[in-house]
């Protein structure tokens, strides 16, 4: 299968990211904080195909692969932290800007010669030396897909499972409207290659822990719907009764998202020392991409998020006027 052919638009940053790699022989992969599976998916998909060349590859994740997500192939080799080492290259994957990269990737920022930023999200910032950014990719997964096709590189199965999760998590499971014959062929070259779907799916979007179910349980009284915006608020204290102070919102954003007159979802999730975690979805049509950028976070059109310094009620009052905005002039490009 040979790569899309947006990719060719970037020949020169691909060439660039070949020749970096070829002349480098220690080389750190980091992905971004509260990582899901198209982080970790990205991460070891390229990790595998650079140890095959020989490469001394560290990889590694704040905190390291989160339970959940442990059952793909070689996630016990990503680190929980970096800070020894220096390396000839760093690779980020799936990180939109500097702050999501978080302590491994500040580290790898001071300590790395080259840095190849891979990613898909539209409010990327173009940090790092070289740029694999293609917006119109469904997942950073498929960056790599298209990269390792570009290098030449065989995919083993192991490669194959990692791209493959990110690639179902991302599209949750091909549903999302950015999902394209492209994505149903790079997932049927995977499966060919021994990535197993559906494994994948029941390990992933199939699976739901019942702390999770608890967290539901609090935060649903707290749920609010109008005009199109429907959104609910989860505090610590819902948190502690749940055991899920270091975890998400159990998927609730986007189990809000798919209410009937829903047109944009919110979470609001209270976090440690005044800050709020702030969780978008959107359905086609409206875009909670630039909403998150206005806040100083980013994403993708119909799923993004950010932090914003505060108590639950100061950001409730920036956040809800900024997103019924948004919801008014989605509509308008609707009519």
């Amino acid at each position: 299968m040979q790569p899309m052919q947006t990719t060719r638009h970037a020949e020169p940053q691909w060439r660039a990211a070949s020749e970096a790699i070829a002349g480098a022989q220690s080389v750190l992969l980091v992905s971004h904080i509260a990582p899901d599976g198209d982080a970790v998916g990205s991460l070891l998909g390229m990790a595998g195909p650079l140890r095959q060349r020989g490469k001394q590859v560290t990889a590694a994740i704040d905190d390291g692969v989160p339970h959940e997500l442990r059952f793909i192939p070689n996630s016990d080799t990503v680190l929980p932290s970096v800070d020894a080492g220096e390396y000839d290259l760093m690779i980020t994957l799936d990180s939109s800007d500097l702050e999501r990269i978080g302590r491994a990737g500040a580290y790898g920022m001071a300590h790395s010669k080259n840095v190849i930023n891979l990613d898909h999200h539209p409010t990327n910032t173009r940090y790092g030396d070289i740029h694999l950014i293609a917006p119109e990719a469904v997942a950073a997964v498929e960056i790599v897909y298209n990269f390792l096709i570009y290098l030449g590189d065989a995919i083993s199965g192991a490669t194959a499972f990692a791209l493959l999760t990110g690639l179902v998590t991302d599209t949750q499971g091909f549903r999302i409207s950015a999902t394209n014959s492209r994505t149903l062929e790079i997932a049927q070259d995977l499966m060919s290659k021994g990535a197993p779907l559906a494994h994948i799916m029941a390990r992933t979007l199939n699976k739901r822990t019942y702390n999770e179910v608890e967290l539901w349980k609090l935060a649903l009284p707290s749920v609010q719907l109008q005009d199109g915006l429907i959104y609910a608020t989860v505090s610590q204290c819902d948190l502690r009764q749940a055991g899920l102070q270091n975890a998400g919102d159990g998927g609730l954003v986007s189990y809000l998202v798919t209410v009937d007159k829903a047109k944009v979802s919110i979470v609001f999730k209270e976090l440690p020392e005044e800050q709020v975690e702030v969780g978008f979805r959107a359905k086609p049509g409206y875009d909670v991409a630039s909403l998150a950028l206005q806040l100083g976070g980013g994403g993708h059109t119909l799923a993004s998020g950010c932090t914003v310094d505060g108590s639950l009620q100061q950001v409730r009052d920036v956040v809800l006027p900024l997103a019924r905005q948004a919801i008014r002039e989605g509509s308008a490009s609707l009519e």
